[in-house]
């Protein structure tokens, strides 16, 4: 599809149906994908756009498939909104071992399951969610395909200069949220092999929409004359769109034993230069705080391009459609990404 976009998004709809839209190469790939596909996590910031995205790859692939999302639904209008898009929702807690154990078999798995926000305090909890489900999933569905996502978070940080993390490099996570993500890839990783289970673990670094992301979170501070910290000088980002279609995609990567993808933008973004070209857009004077440092949380997205293609959106485009949205005050999901984060603590 010829992703052609408006100058601005004006509204949360022209938003839901941007970041759903799905390539001309996700359109081939439902055409040979054989099975259904089921959603874990589906009411999260991503799954609801990919699950849409899916929907509408099959519908102009001519393709039947169920299009299953599952979540605990806590708000029920999330739920409400997938029906109305034909996708079928099942209600439940996946902590829970027998609602695990009821879930419909289906080829194709997309989880997307896991917690960040409030790790600290909170890190019993934190690896249930992280390490502890991921082992009931992946042998529930050891006859299937998985597309497991993870987190560019177990990399270590890296100098600015180097490229980023490749996905040969060892991982070596820094605090208890980063630790629990190994876990949740550990999980996998043993299914896999014990299983002969095809799987493709996605370490992705960061998606973005207007509603959330890093961008957004350094809009939200130039907007209100906070000052923005520099300590973290250097990110990747990926419009979420393409995130969804290249997450899709990786469902025909799933090898045994599991493969590792980074997914993430081509450009290493500097997020003083962000900072100041958000001012310029947004007609703010910019207050920046710290020092930059010569390493980062980076990841090199060199692998994902080779198999699947550059990202279709730029990093300046998506800069300027975020500037639009936070200056006319429009819905932001209030979930900060703590990108600024050295020590691992969230």
């Amino acid at each position: 599809m010829i992703k052609t976009y408006p100058e601005f998004f004006k509204n949360e709809e022209e938003l839901e149906e941007a970041i759903s839209r799905p390539t001309s190469e996700l359109v081939k790939m439902m055409e040979k994908l054989k099975g259904d596909i089921i959603f874990l996590g589906v009411s999260g910031k991503m799954g609801i756009s990919m699950a849409h995205m899916a929907k509408r790859a099959c519908d102009l692939a001519g393709v039947t498939k169920r299009i299953i999302g599952v979540s605990r639904f806590s708000q029920p209008k999330n739920k409400d909104y997938l029906e109305s898009l034909g996708i079928e929702t099942i209600s439940g807690d996946l902590i829970d071992q027998e609602f695990i154990k009821s879930l419909p078999n289906v080829e194709n798995v997309i989880y997307l399951a896991g917690t960040k926000f409030g790790t600290q305090g909170n890190e019993p909890y934190t690896w249930i969610m992280n390490s502890f489900i991921p082992g009931l999933v992946v042998e529930q569905y050891k006859k299937s395909r998985i597309v497991a996502l993870s987190t560019g978070c177990v990399y270590p940080l890296v100098n600015v200069d180097s490229g980023g993390s490749l996905e040969s490099d060892p991982a070596m996570p820094v605090g208890e949220y980063a630790q629990s993500c190994l876990g949740r890839e550990r999980l996998f990783q043993y299914g896999s092999m014990e299983n002969k289970t095809p799987v493709s673990l996605i370490r992705l670094n960061y998606a973005v929409e207007m509603r959330y992301g890093v961008l957004v979170d350094i809009a939200l501070k130039v907007k209100n004359n906070e000052p923005v910290d520099v300590t973290m000088g250097y990110a990747n980002v990926i419009w979420q769109g393409d995130a969804n279609a290249f997450i899709l995609r990786s469902l025909m990567t799933c090898e045994n034993p599991a493969r590792i993808l980074n997914i993430t933008g081509l450009e290493r973004i500097s997020i003083k230069e962000v900072a100041l070209k958000f001012g310029e857009l947004m007609g703010k004077k910019v207050v920046i705080t710290g020092k930059e440092d010569n390493v980062a949380l980076l990841s090199n997205s060199a692998q994902i391009v080779k198999e699947m293609g550059n990202p279709d959106e730029s990093v300046d485009n998506v800069i300027k459609w975020t500037a639009n949205w936070v200056n006319s005050e429009q819905q932001v999901h209030g979930k900060p990404t703590h990108f600024e984060v050295k020590d691992g603590k969230y």
